[in-house]
This record gives C-alpha cells, sequence and structure tokens, in this order.
C-alpha cells in the first residue's frame, strides 16, 4: 500500500523547536521554586524528626501526581515535564517515607 503525503504542511517542524515563551520560563521558574518550598518539609521531617500535622494520605496523592506526569512527559517526549517530575517524585517519596518512619 503506498502513502501519500499530506495535504497540510507540518504543524511543528522537528528540526526547527519553537521558542520557549514567556509563560514557560515563569512556569519552569515557578517548579523549581515550588520544590526549593517543599525543602524544609522534608527536613522538617528528616532532621527535626517530626512528622506532626503531615497527611499521609495527601502526600501519596502527590506521589501518585508526579508518577502520572512523569510517564506522561515520557510518552510526550517533554523534557520540561519529565525532568520536573524527577524532583517531585524524589521529593514526595522522601516525605511520605519520613512520615512513615517518623509519624
Amino acid at each position: 500500500m503506498t502513502m501519500l503525503p499530506a495535504d497540510v504542511p507540518c504543524v511543528t517542524d522537528p528540526r526547527n523547536p519553537q521558542p520557549v515563551s514567556g509563560l514557560e520560563k515563569i512556569l519552569r521558574g515557578l517548579s523549581v521554586f515550588t520544590m526549593l518550598m517543599t525543602v524544609p518539609q522534608v527536613l522538617t521531617i528528616w532532621i527535626g524528626r517530626d512528622a506532626a500535622g503531615v497527611s499521609l494520605v495527601s502526600w501519596l496523592a502527590y506521589l501518585l501526581s508526579a508518577c502520572l506526569w512523569f510517564v506522561y512527559g515520557l510518552k510526550k517526549g517533554d523534557k520540561t515535564i519529565y525532568l520536573a517530575c524527577v524532583g517531585w517524585v524524589l521529593l514526595d517519596l522522601a516525605i511520605v517515607a519520613g512520615v512513615i518512619v517518623h509519624g
């Protein structure tokens, strides 16, 4: 069977990626910022050995969400998504494990 070329031009040219928009730059920065804002929670749990008031159910939901976003980012081939999710999975795992150990 012969495949004919599409009648329309390609939406994006893989050889010429679109420039990063201002909103994308802000969102990337916010992703890093929110991860940094989570580090004190991890330190409180692991160094201070205090998991009082930390919801295991909430952090398990965040962990599940980060894992699903990671898979989505891999399937889409979007480094912005899946690389950020690596950080989130690690932080969420640290909190979940800390709540289990010190909670």
